[in-house]
């Protein structure tokens, strides 16, 4: 079959255009939009770090009946048969989103982070990202194909304007799509818009914080292995982060079905827990914990089990019916584990907070590419190399978990490992490969042969 080499250049030329206005146009509504909920936001987070115990013991229970009333009547009810997840979005529903509970849950958002609840800014965005996206392909009437992109770009236009990483961001909206496979079509149009997205924002007056972590100028293999290690703890903390938040998640869907459970009081029973744990946990792990991630990044100490509370608190929160994101919890739990671990192996614990921020991003997303450049745009180009050992080991050591439920598995993380292909994450049935369960067999054999040859030897009894 013949190229169509004359057209072909200027197909692609009017692609780029039709992208740069499109994404363009998207970015800057989202981005006008994500400022207005990350203002309102900054002006009722972080007010109960010191809070005394009883007012935190009242807010978080009202917080969460609070929740589960908006959700459970002005999303439930409204919603009709689509799902509000972007990936959903993109994967299963062809670029569509019910736009009606777009204000939903960032409003839920806001009541969440400003009870005191624990969970992160960001999944307020990529929804407002999505939906905005939705909407403008919906008015233009686009085919499915052009509205999966352009929600695929609106949320990564609301993950570039939170994080203040465009690129990482945008990123990090097309990989989240699915394990082990980046759709590359996507790039393009994310990349504009999380760029115009973060442009506009930063217009708009949306702080980010800048961070100066020395990494040594010249490579160093040892530093390299180091930080590796790093990436392999902070793997771990992310497998005990994942397995937490499924297990609160799985309890309260039981609960309710054996008790029958009026949805609205789960979250409410939710607050209850927080404000018992409250009790033996510092509260500066409630809300976004930004002051603790700073803290971290800056060289403090960190405590050897922070990470645990940490994750412990957010999975209570968003597990039991709170709405919120579930990335900036990452941030916090990687830099306090990095932070912790760092002096065991040698290494500057800022160094270690860094590393291991980056590393937690990779394998409790799945996003490992996302996450190294997250790690440049945050921290420089001179941790490029530390970064990208760490996050490519982390995102191997927790194998096929991910704290989005709705997550494709392209492609295993391993060749000793088979798993069919573009199932959600929960329902592939992963398993060893035939090639090692037969290694491990003849081994087996082998050993058996042996201790029974040593049995039969002549003078043994």
């Amino acid at each position: 079959m013949r190229r169509l080499s004359p057209l072909e250049p200027l197909v692609m030329l009017g692609t780029v255009v039709q992208w740069l206005v499109l994404a363009m146009a998207t970015g800057a509504l989202v981005g006008s939009a994500c400022s207005v909920f990350l203002g309102a936001l900054f002006k009722t987070e972080g007010r109960l770090y010191d809070a005394p115990w009883w007012l935190l013991a009242l807010l978080l229970p009202l917080g969460g009946l609070a929740n589960g009333l908006l959700l459970h009547y002005a999303w439930e009810q409204r919603r009709g048969g689509l799902h509000d997840e972007p990936i959903a979005a993109v994967n299963e529903q062809a670029g569509r989103m019910p736009l009606a509970t777009l204000w939903v849950k960032p409003v839920a958002a806001l009541i969440t982070l400003g009870c005191g609840g624990s969970a992160g800014k960001e999944g307020p965005c990529s929804h407002i990202g999505a939906g905005v996206a939705a909407g403008v392909g919906r008015a233009l009437r686009l085919n499915a194909e052009l509205r999966k992109r352009l929600v695929a770009c609106g949320v990564s236009a609301g993950f570039a304007s939170v994080f203040g990483t465009p690129i990482a961001g945008a990123v990090y909206g097309v990989e989240m799509l699915a394990i082990g496979r980046i759709r590359h079509d996507f790039l393009f149009p994310g990349i504009v818009a999380g760029v115009t997205a973060y442009v506009v924002s930063r217009f708009w007056g949306v702080p980010y914080p800048a961070y100066h972590i020395d990494f040594t100028a010249t490579f160093t293999l040892w530093l390299f292995l180091k930080t590796v290690l790093v990436g392999v703890l902070c793997g771990l903390a992310a497998l005990c982060f994942v397995e937490l938040y499924t297990g609160v998640r799985r309890a309260f869907a039981w609960l309710q079905r054996r008790t029958g459970l009026w949805p609205p009081l789960a979250p409410m029973l939710g607050g209850l827990l927080l404000a018992a744990l409250v009790l033996a946990v510092p509260t500066e792990y409630l809300g976004l914990s930004l002051p603790l991630m700073e803290r971290a990044l800056s060289g403090e100490a960190m405590p050897a089990l922070g990470f645990f509370w940490k994750a412990l608190l957010v999975a209570l929160t968003l597990g039991s019916g709170f709405y919120g994101g579930i990335v900036t919890p990452q941030f916090v739990i990687g830099a306090v584990a990095g932070g912790a671990c760092a002096p065991l192996l040698g290494l500057a614990p800022a160094q270690g907070a860094a590393v291991g921020l980056v590393a937690v991003v990779a394998a409790a997303s799945n996003t490992p590419v996302a996450a190294l450049l997250m790690g440049v745009e945050l921290f420089g180009a001179g941790s490029v190399w530390y970064v990208a050992g760490a996050c490519a080991a982390a995102y191997l050591v927790i194998g096929h978990r991910s704290v989005y439920p709705a997550q494709h598995l392209a492609y295993a993380k391993s060749a000793w490992i088979v798993a069919a292909p573009d199932l959600p994450v929960g329902q592939e049935k992963v398993q060893l490969s035939w090639g090692l369960l037969r290694w491990w067999s003849d081994r087996m054999r082998q050993w058996r042969r042996w201790r029974q040859e040593r049995q039969e030897r002549p003078g043994r009894r």
